[in-house]
């Protein structure tokens, strides 16, 4: 287990990735900016699906949803194995910090919530095309669709937890949940759209909490 960080800088701000400003400027993304280029994604996804294969509407919806639950796994394992795998070079330090450690050190960052175009977009035709040679013509369609759908809101929400300011009792949860991640136990915690595959692949947070009420008895 790697060591917690002890440097986090709680400002709106963060260090450039690039001296050069051109190429900095492709790390930072407004929040914004997935919506635009997912939705349509998502709207001809839909579409194919009912122009160009056969399926039937509910067998559709099927694969939507089997998409959806597939990103909430990605999610998970993306997270806890790439984002989290700590390098010992200083190459691999520098390619950590620049996919995920920045995130870590100024978790309040605007700009640097969303994953940007210039990654999102060559792994989105990776995964598209990966679901049709996997799943066949037909059934990417729909599987891809709903895949995106689980992405969008996984970079929705997790802009929500560090800087939307509502009350609904999911969300809060959620909210807990991650800035516990950021906060307490970064080793722990990997969900972000939900709890369910830390319960599963015992990483929970109150794990941890549950270990040190007992060492405190």
């Amino acid at each position: 287990m790697a060591k917690k960080r002890l440097f986090v800088n709680l400002e709106d701000k963060s260090v450039r990735m690039f001296s050069n400003d051109f190429l900095d400027s492709f790390s930072r993304v407004h929040w914004t900016v997935p919506l635009y280029i997912y939705i349509p994604v998502i709207g001809f996804s839909a579409y194919a699906t009912a122009a160009y294969t056969s399926m039937v509407w509910y067998m559709a919806i099927v694969w939507f949803l089997a998409g959806i639950i597939f990103w909430t796994f990605a999610e998970y394992v993306l997270h806890r194995f790439v984002f989290h795998y700590h390098p010992t070079t200083e190459f691999g330090k520098r390619i950590h910090f620049m996919t995920h450690g920045v995130h870590h050190d100024y978790p309040r960052d605007s700009m640097r919530l969303v994953m940007p175009p210039s990654v999102s977009v060559p792994l989105a035709f990776l995964f598209f095309f990966g679901f049709r040679f996997a799943l066949g013509a037909e059934i990417g369609w729909p599987f891809f669709g709903g895949f995106v759908i689980g992405y969008l809101a996984y970079d929705m929400i997790h802009y929500a937890t560090h800087h939307a300011n509502v009350n609904w009792g999911w969300f809060n949860k959620l909210k807990k949940h991650h800035m516990d991640h950021h906060y307490k136990e970064p080793d722990l915690g990997f969900g972000v759209t939900n709890t369910v595959w830390d319960v599963l692949f015992f990483t929970p947070i109150d794990k941890e909490e549950k270990k040190k009420k007992a060492v405190e008895k």
